[in-house]
């Protein structure tokens, strides 16, 4: 399931960050990281301000998004085109770019003339996330932050859907954890006598 990430061999149930407390805590956490700490806090920053999936994000080119408060996507899972907006974290990007190369890939690896690989993303938030106490942070965490606060902001589930290419809204709300949470706050105060 595409909600779920494995460590050690074990399948995880991955999980979203639902405080602003701890997406800073997060990025204080990846901040802390002895090597490419920069590129792994824009990584983070554009996973949780896009949605976009952790596959789509590594494959990102400079130019895709130096200087562009938009830019249009061709999903690698749906193959679906999607505008990706980046207002919100253009400042962050600017700086992280300046001075790379624009041909280049936004999260270049260490080894040859690629990106990082996702399993490197994966390893860097697993990292980040035990450093905050969380053993339910993978790769996924990053687009169901993205949704879940949407979802919180707005309550427009049909467009978060769209975004995320769902079937189905339910789909949707389960893959953000707000059917449970929606549950728990409808019954905390019931009572029938």
């Amino acid at each position: 399931m595409a909600n779920t990430n494995t460590k050690e061999g074990m399948m995880i149930d991955v999980q979203p960050l639902t405080t602003e407390k701890e997406i800073k805590e997060m990025i204080e956490a990846l901040e802390m990281g002895k090597q490419n700490a920069n590129r792994n806090v824009l990584l983070f920053k554009i996973g949780i301000s896009t949605g976009l999936r952790v596959g789509d994000i590594v494959k990102l080119k400079v130019s895709d998004v130096k200087g562009k408060s938009n830019f249009k996507i061709r999903e690698g899972k749906t193959k679906k085109e999607r505008t990706v907006h980046l207002n919100a974290i253009m400042a962050d990007i600017a700086d992280y770019t300046e001075g790379m190369n624009e041909e280049g890939y936004l999260f270049p690896s260490r080894k040859g003339d690629s990106h990082i690989t996702t399993t490197q993303a994966y390893r860097v938030l697993v990292q980040a996330g035990e450093l905050i106490g969380r053993q339910d942070i993978g790769t996924h965490s990053m687009r169901k932050t993205f949704g879940y606060h949407y979802y919180k902001r707005t309550k427009d589930v049909v467009t978060l859907m769209n975004i995320f290419n769902h079937s189905d809204q339910s789909i949707t709300k389960r893959y953000i954890g707000i059917t449970e949470e929606e549950v728990a706050d409808s019954l905390k105060d019931f009572r029938l006598f």
